[in-house]
């Protein structure tokens, strides 16, 4: 028995009893995901901050809560689009409880009764991804612009302020859709471009470096059976 439950104190009684019904009501907890079930998006999650448990002798010991299983994952997800990520065992989240049961509404949607009276349950939490402890965090964030990217940083979408969008891929950007249109008042392109099927151009192509069609090298290519007057050449050779 602790010390306090022994003084005839009613005001401390009060407190101790507040105190009692206040460790019943849960809110957030980090937590570390332990299993994914992407059918049911749901995670299974080990919150990362232990319990006390209070021993007759007023001695104490800290254990593990117990593991929080079909934890709905919240997707950053409205008006018909989703931003998913690819959630792993050993990511961190933040288990956010719920006020009431969520149990019917998880099952079926929409608005309903409660399957169980229970008020801030461990069963009743949604996994918020994802806040960072010390040693998972970020390296290289960015203070001014925007990106969607690795841990790494070394692939990234970026928006800056002024308006540039910039792609970066650590091995290759695949763009694929039956019509992809490129409009820009100056488009450049560095580097080796390999082009495979039919390209339809309008407007000036101005190509520095030489281009290669079919084998011939343009710009220093040479025509056979070259002669004075009406005739027509022979093919190109490189």
């Amino acid at each position: 028995m602790r010390r306090e439950e022994r003084l005839d104190d009613p005001e401390e009684s009060l407190r101790l009893a507040l105190e009692n019904a206040q460790s019943q009501i849960w809110t957030a907890l980090p937590s570390v995901v332990t299993a994914v079930d992407l059918s049911k998006q749901t995670v299974s999650v080990q919150p990362s901050v232990q319990g006390n448990i209070s021993a007759p002798d007023g001695s104490s010991q800290s254990v593990n809560l117990p593991l929080l299983v079909d934890v709905p994952i919240v997707w950053p997800r409205a008006g018909g689009f989703a931003l998913t990520f690819p959630i792993a065992a050993g990511d961190e989240v933040l288990v956010v409880f719920a006020s009431r049961c969520i149990d019917a509404w998880w099952q079926s949607g929409g608005v309903g009764v409660q399957a169980e009276v229970r008020m801030h349950d461990l069963s009743d939490g949604f996994a918020v991804l994802a806040p960072t402890s010390q040693p998972k965090k970020l390296s290289n964030v960015s203070s001014s612009n925007v990106q969607l990217r690795d841990n790494a940083g070394t692939t990234y979408v970026e928006i800056a302020p002024g308006g540039k969008i910039k792609l970066l891929g650590a091995t290759s950007i695949d763009l694929s859709a039956p019509t992809i249109n490129i409009a820009g008042t100056n488009i450049n392109i560095n580097g080796t471009t390999t082009q495979t099927g039919s390209m339809n151009m309008t407007g000036q192509v101005t190509q520095t470096g030489g281009m290669s069609i079919g084998g011939v090298t343009f710009g220093s290519h040479k025509h056979t059976g070259v002669q004075t007057g009406g005739g027509t050449s022979g093919g190109p050779t490189n």
